[in-house]
């Protein structure tokens, strides 16, 4: 399914909700100056390829994603907030012939947990860095951790551990990765913010339905499953509710590493 322009916007939207709560500590970690040149892994929607164009200022930032489809919403984005100094490219950064020596900065949010072969994708993101080029991403931290995945295991199951969005979830992992790409002074910390999945449960069972992935299955399935998924949802959102709303503790890794 192709979501329209507008849909694409309002999914834009629910991905901010769940991940921009990280952008201060990806943006402190990155230390982006006003001539750098920057490039965005799995940028999706292009959010956080607009704050890094916004802090060089007088350099350019790459996004790239394989999600052709979510890289038309994020150019949408940039020509209507006037943003002249970012590019966006499809392709998976695992293989992608990005040009070498080329970037200042490589910086990720959430958009480095699915490759195939992390290692060589590690790689080949380093490859475009110049020497002493700096890598800074933001990566899905422990489960134990994080309650939105209890919340969505109530109507998809539990995630595979070693692959997809729990990739990266271990830091020992993350830097024997970053070792054998190649990367030096490798830090991994934790941090955490809070989800404002919605006001009640009954509203934060509605924005997960819509949201993302959950999104694409739901929109197919008939309206049994839907709303089974609805009653699940529900049940699993209101032990997290609290005066302020459905408040979820979201924990992720910041990873930052420089290429000798």
């Amino acid at each position: 399914m192709t979501l329209p322009l507008l849909d694409r916007a309002e999914d834009a939207d629910r991905y901010e909700v769940v991940s921009g709560g990280f952008d201060e500590h990806l943006f402190t970690a990155a230390a982006i100056g006003e001539h750098d040149r920057v490039l965005d892994i799995g940028c999706g929607y292009g959010r956080t390829t607009l704050l890094a164009a916004r802090r060089a200022v007088s350099g350019r930032v790459v996004g790239n994603d394989v999600v052709g489809p979510m890289l038309v919403q994020a150019r949408a984005f940039a020509a209507a907030e006037g943003v002249a100094n970012v590019t966006f490219e499809t392709g998976d950064a695992q293989r992608h012939p990005f040009p070498t020596d080329a970037f200042d900065v490589a910086i990720s949010r959430f958009g480095v947990m699915f490759f195939a072969d992390p290692v060589a994708a590690f790689r080949n993101i380093g490859r475009a860095l110049r020497p002493g080029g700096r890598l800074a991403f933001v990566t899905v931290g422990p489960p134990q951790r994080n309650d939105l995945p209890t919340v969505l295991a109530a109507a998809m199951g539990e995630p595979p551990a070693a692959t997809g969005v729990l990739s990266l979830a271990d830091p020992g992992h993350i830097d024997d990765v970053l070792n054998r790409a190649g990367y030096r002074d490798i830090s991994v910390t934790d941090v955490e913010t809070t989800i404002p999945l919605g006001r009640d449960a009954e509203s934060a069972a509605a924005f997960a339905l819509q949201w993302g992935a959950f999104r694409d299955y739901f929109d197919r399935a008939d309206a049994a499953v839907v709303e089974s998924a609805r009653v699940a949802l529900t049940a699993a959102a209101r032990p997290f509710l609290t005066d302020d709303g459905v408040r979820l503790r979201s924990t992720a890794w910041l990873v930052h590493a420089t290429r000798p």
